[in-house]
């Protein structure tokens, strides 16, 4: 274990995880524990597909490795680095994605009844945990844009508002940023909220990049906020479904483990450890000139996509110091309707027919999400497929349907409607009816419709459109969205 000098004078520099593997597998132990792959003997096939060294380090947790559920030694090191990197009180690392840590904020700090302020274009993953604890929901309505149809932040007065209405309520969540890279004003929020004695979280989804570059939207720990949650495999390089959560000094973080233990796996894989504590070293180190150039390679793309005509891919200009208070310029989010083409439809055109895979398409927008791994040449390709797209597929724009953010009528919390007596209708036939499932399109996995909803004609037109276009719907019981869930 780093001691406390060690810690001072080596700093970031160290990966306690990825040191003790290293020293593990010089030690060649016999293995009679699990995973029953046995470093990789077991298993040839998957062996040849993953390589001898990912099995070998594909080990159980012991003295040596530590145990995420109760870290003591490397795992407690690297933690205590991380939270260092981070600006944080304390870190957390995660195996189960950042829906876990995420979930783990709201158990943490809400239950059975009561209230939690948050934007109502919140990922999957937040709704989830409204049905785990039983807590409710207070809606604070985004802005939207009418041009792009994307809901924006939330305005601090509306913030305001809901407080005042809602004294009671125990915290505040806010996203920072958006999936399209938009932020609220999170230091006005988190002051309001701690005014009013309640906590702030963050869901950082999307800026991990916010702690290690320069001239980027101000992050949760350096805004105050109680509480963070990280997708380091996003913006950050780690392996997939790694995440951090991190917590501010007015949280207990033995309670918050506490939490956390109540829902991931007591078999952490070292795998997404390890690549936790190396991608954590990397962007301490050379995070800043990394995505230095990650933001000038969005710039580029930006103006080029829009010299082609059609396109609109949007940035810092919008900024009006209220629901877009900040823009996060490494998010590449393209406007595609004035080209006649929903998102979704050339978020297909670039898969099927150049070969480019962007991170969703929805209605109007794709976004292209630029990171430490991408390079000019790449983006190149993305502009030239783009313009060909243009001259290829476009058509008229009046064929698209116009649609803009609906304000959820909420009648029951999501914990009383997805536990309640139900029956399935067909969707048609739903109007009027309360919603006791999930649905919603994934990415970017901001629900349509949550348990306790309920449903109106114009939510349904919403849904055959986005499913006539192509988007990929999640969420309802009946996979193919034909039927829906409501309460008896």
């Amino acid at each position: 274990m780093i001691t406390q000098t060690g810690r001072d004078a080596l700093s970031q520099e160290r990966a306690p995880i990825y040191e003790a593997l290293e020293r593990f597998q010089k030690m060649r132990v016999v293995p009679f524990d699990v995973p029953g792959h046995k470093r990789g003997r077991g298993n040839p096939e998957l062996t040849a597909l993953l390589g001898e060294t990912c099995m070998r380090l594909d080990v159980n947790s012991m003295k040596p490795l530590d145990n995420l559920c109760h870290p003591v030694s490397v795992i407690a090191d690297a933690e205590h680095l991380a939270a260092e990197a981070f600006g944080a009180a304390h870190a957390f690392l995660m195996v189960g994605g950042t829906t876990s840590a995420v979930q783990s904020m709201v158990l943490t700090v809400v239950k059975r009844g009561e209230k939690i302020i948050l934007p109502r274009n919140v990922h999957r993953s937040v709704m989830g945990a409204m049905v785990l604890c039983g807590a409710v929901p207070v809606y604070v309505n985004p802005a939207g844009d009418e041009r792009l149809g994307i809901p924006l932040g939330m305005r601090v007065e509306d913030v305001k508002k809901a407080i005042e209405e809602n004294p009671d309520a125990k915290a505040i969540l806010v996203n920072n940023p958006t999936y399209y890279g938009i932020c609220s004003d999170l230091r006005s929020i988190v002051r309001l909220a701690h005014e009013h004695g309640m906590l702030c979280l963050a869901d950082e989804a999307h800026g991990t990049h916010f702690y290690f570059g320069e001239n980027l939207p101000v992050s949760a720990m350096a805004a105050g906020a109680d509480m963070a949650a990280v997708s380091m495999h996003k913006s950050g390089g780690s392996l997939t479904q790694s995440s951090i959560l991190l917590t501010g000094p007015a949280m207990s973080a033995g309670y918050v483990r506490q939490v956390i233990n109540l829902t991931q796996t007591t078999s952490a894989s070292y795998l997404l450890l390890s690549s936790l504590d190396i991608s954590r070293r990397n962007l301490a180190l050379r995070g800043r000139e990394a995505f230095a150039q990650v933001v000038r390679m969005a710039e580029y793309a930006r103006e080029e996509i829009n010299r082609i005509g059609g396109y609109y891919a949007y940035a810092g200009e919008l900024i009006n110091g209220d629901s877009i208070f900040d823009f996060d310029v490494t998010k590449l989010s393209i406007h595609t309707r004035d080209i006649g083409l929903a998102g979704i439809e050339v978020y297909d055109l670039l898969r099927d027919e150049y070969d480019i895979q962007v991170e969703f398409g929805d209605l109007g927008n794709i976004l292209a999400y630029l990171s430490i791994g991408d390079r000019q040449r790449e983006l190149e390709r993305l502009v030239s497929s783009l313009s060909e797209i243009r001259r290829r597929f476009a058509r008229d724009k009046s064929s698209l349907m116009d649609y803009d953010y609906i304000d959820p009528i909420v009648v029951l919390s999501p914990q009383e409607a997805f536990y309640a007596e139900k029956e399935s209708l067909p969707i048609r036939e739903t109007a009027g009816r309360i919603c006791s499932e999930f649905v919603m399109c994934y990415p970017p996995g901001i629900p349509i419709l949550t348990p306790g909803e309920q449903i109106t004609e114009e939510i349904i037109d919403y849904i055959e459109y986005a499913k006539e276009k192509g988007c990929s719907m999640t969420g309802p019981e009946d996979p193919g969205i034909e039927y829906l869930n409501v309460l008896a």
